[in-house]
């Protein structure tokens, strides 16, 4: 290898470059058909529940420690792990990489195929969260050991003041769009990177809204809360993290190359 292969080899990607590979697969993901995105959004609903149930799975063998909680959150990270490296649709993502071709090109057209793209994976996020949180607690699919452990670490995650719930969507929304533009350069440490950023958000008690939703489904399907009360924590938490991950972080990445693009 020649010294210049060498430089460059080392050279790290310049931040226009990172919002380019964002912005077009923010542009691939718009122009996908609608179908599609509604099955690969399912499916990420199914995979994040194990946000859910590796954190509870954990807390059933940890002992009663100061450190436990340190590690059942790393539980947390395995939804995350699974949906971005499968290259499934999140909703959270997509504050993100969908929303770099509307600020360079803010068009009624494609603020609507945006609003349009939200809807349909957020929905089928949160159907897919909905199914496993069935199938947890009306079919057998946990034992009730199991089940008890689920709702005690559903409980503590959803049981809060619905502002401190929007306020902690904020930082777990920007976390979650910082996750996004740095994969462009983790090369072979995604896995490293995704586990890192969600454990942030695992112990930092923020709150990710189709993450929570499979939590605050549990909840209702066992009486413990209203389904007014579900989708109150899911709508503050949703929005929280669409100001964290567009208000925040995605405008503040196009206004730092918004001269260089």
């Amino acid at each position: 290898m020649s010294q210049k292969e060498r430089v460059n080899d080392k050279l790290r990607l310049h931040s226009a470059t990172i919002y380019e590979i964002v912005s077009r697969e923010g542009s691939s993901e718009l122009s996908r058909r609608y179908s599609a995105l509604a099955w690969s959004g399912l499916a990420a609903g199914f995979c994040i529940s194990f946000s859910m149930l590796a954190e509870a799975y954990i807390k059933m063998f940890m002992p009663d420690k100061v450190y436990a909680p340190l590690i059942e959150n790393m539980g947390y990270t395995f939804g995350f792990i699974i949906v971005i490296m499968a290259r499934l649709q999140l909703f959270t993502e997509n504050t993100i990489t969908v929303m770099l071709p509307v600020f360079e090109n803010p068009a009624w057209r494609n603020i609507n195929k945006t609003l349009k793209l939200w809807a349909v994976v957020f929905a089928s996020n949160l159907v897919g969260t909905f199914i496993v949180a069935l199938l947890m607690t009306k079919f057998s699919f946990a034992t009730p050991a199991h089940l008890e452990s689920i709702i005690e670490v559903s409980h503590h995650a959803i049981h809060r003041d619905l502002w401190d719930v929007f306020v902690q969507g904020i930082p777990a929304g920007f976390l979650i769009a910082t996750l996004v533009w740095m994969l462009p350069s983790a090369e072979s440490n995604e896995f490293l990177v995704i586990f890192l950023m969600t454990y942030l958000i695992a112990i930092g008690d923020f709150t990710h809204v189709v993450a929570g939703s499979a939590e605050a489904f549990v909840l209702f399907l066992s009486n413990d809360i209203s389904l007014a009360g579900a989708f109150g924590y899911i709508g503050a938490a949703g929005l929280g993290n669409i100001i964290g991950g567009t208000g925040l972080f995605a405008l503040l990445a196009y206004a730092q190359v918004k001269d260089e693009i």
